[in-house]
């Protein structure tokens, strides 16, 4: 990949590593530089808040108890503040496997040569759209709400691909809006990259409502906090089993372009051998029923695939048009 520097990263680099406290050991540290380090004695698994943070790590524990098995060293998640915190924490050598977003899998690759191992499938797909969603349907629809999988649809956003129904993405002007953090893909990057190429002022053309999560911007839309707001496709499930009726009471109206998927980091002061006994029982784990169920309650991923970490530019491009590389 180009060696570039994020601006948005080394802006947020210090609060990041001060708001992540993770209990994990780099086999870099100290090393001498004429021989290869030891291999650490734990490892830290770094996941990012993609929905309800205080869970996430129990429900990661399937996860987390299979590479210790597989692995013969303690294996611990922790759930970095924001998307770049965990990137920083790789850096730092206070995580050494990161589920990570695709800019994020980018920049630690670009920034601290973490090696991208992984990438996920969802039913197939390879990638994913951001979404549009409102509680404003007469708003924002231009044809009628259609009903896909007990979710709710216009403008053509019920062919799951995107792009579509951008042309009614001017109307958020003025309007209240969920928005995730700018490290967010689906919850930032694309979709004001989307507004910006329509015209919005993404700068003060909305009242912006910040959330930490694609639940809570999901939740902020249902209980009327925010009149539309920004995820990944379709977020919606995270909230369903509490909140049954929001596949009516929220409804895409839009979707952005595609998306590559998510994946899997490992630091590069990791000895070849445990990267690959990392990615190798990862991907074999997502091949089980277990494993996949395990893996779908984390972040939806029905399937780990070996990575194209080339496909991961088209993202930093899309970061970079906004300025935040």
């Amino acid at each position: 990949m180009n060696t570039r520097r994020s601006r948005l990263a080394a802006a947020v680099a210090t609060a990041a590593l001060a708001s992540i406290a993770l209990a994990g050991c780099s086999g870099a540290a100290g090393a001498d530089s004429a021989a290869p380090a030891a291999d650490p004695s734990s490892l830290v698994l770094a996941l990012v808040p993609s929905q309800d943070q205080a869970n996430l790590v129990d429900t990661a524990k399937p996860l987390t108890d299979m590479l210790t098995e597989k692995l013969g060293i303690p294996v611990s998640g922790v759930v970095s503040k924001d998307y770049q915190a965990a990137v920083e924490a790789m850096g730092a050598g206070q995580a050494q496997i990161g589920f990570l977003p695709s800019l994020q899998l980018w920049q630690a690759n670009d920034r601290y040569g973490a090696s991208v191992v992984l990438q996920t499938e969802r039913n197939g797909n390879i990638t994913y759209p951001g979404q549009f969603m409102t509680n404003d349907p007469d708003k924002y629809c231009d044809t009628p709400v259609v009903e896909r999988d007990g979710m709710s649809f216009c403008n053509g956003a019920d062919a799951l691909q995107g792009p579509a129904g951008l042309d009614s993405i001017t109307k958020i002007a003025g309007a209240k809006v969920a928005v995730l953090g700018p490290g967010s893909p689906a919850g930032y990057i694309y979709p004001m990259l989307a507004l910006k190429e329509a015209g919005v002022d993404i700068d003060s053309g909305f009242q912006k409502v910040p959330v930490t999560a694609n639940d809570a911007s999901v939740l902020a839309v249902y209980n009327g906090d925010a009149e539309v707001g920004f995820s990944f496709w379709d977020a919606r499930t995270l909230v369903k089993k509490d909140k049954p009726d929001v596949g009516q009471k929220v409804v895409v109206f839009g979707l952005t372009n595609e998306i590559p998927n998510d994946g899997v980091a490992v630091s590069k002061d990791l000895s070849p051998e445990l990267q690959k006994k990392i990615s190798t029982a990862l991907a074999d784990y997502s091949a089980t029923d277990e494993g996949s169920a395990a893996l779908k309650a984390v972040y939806s991923i029905t399937k780990l695939a070996p990575a194209d970490p080339s496909s991961l530019d088209v993202v930093a491009r899309a970061a970079q048009q906004l300025g935040l590389q």
